[in-house]
């Protein structure tokens, strides 16, 4: 096997106090995140043991920390974000300060989604080909995103 280390967060180690099988299972999803940043300044004990005995009647509106380990955008979404990015970055630089502060704190996968036309087909060198119209017609957007 390899040699990494893993850390492994259990919602057994809180069966002893709560009776964690009554929760649904998203919200088991949201205190295995909390267990994993309990040493976070943003997850208070409070708020594992709040969640740990959620009373399904009580709906008084509270806050849940969450951190998730990986987010995926559309491009629909995603490219707003990165020309966010963008500006934020600019922002730093005319400030004085450095660019590179500026990063998301999780990984993002940035899905760019669109139709694919065939314009070629039948032809031993179809493929290229249509990969080559396809870079044609989305450079501009490519190169903006790169």
């Amino acid at each position: 096997m390899d040699d990494k280390e893993y850390q492994y967060y259990s919602l057994e180690s809180l069966a002893d106090d709560y009776q964690l099988s009554r929760l649904p299972f998203a919200a088991k999803i949201l205190l295995e995140n909390l267990l994993r940043h309990h040493d976070q300044a943003f997850v208070q004990p409070e708020d594992i043991s709040k969640l740990a005995k959620w009373d399904l009647l009580d709906t008084t509106p509270t806050e849940i920390a969450f951190v998730p380990s990986r987010v995926v955008l559309q491009d629909f979404t995603g490219v707003p974000a990165v020309v966010d990015l963008a500006a934020m970055r600019d922002a730093m630089v005319s400030l004085g300060g450095s660019p590179q502060k500026i990063n998301p704190l999780k990984p993002v996968e940035l899905v760019i989604d669109h139709s694919v036309m065939v314009d070629f087909f039948g032809q031993r060198n179809a493929f290229s080909k249509n990969t080559a119209k396809e870079v044609e017609r989305n450079k501009e957007r490519y190169q903006f995103l790169r």
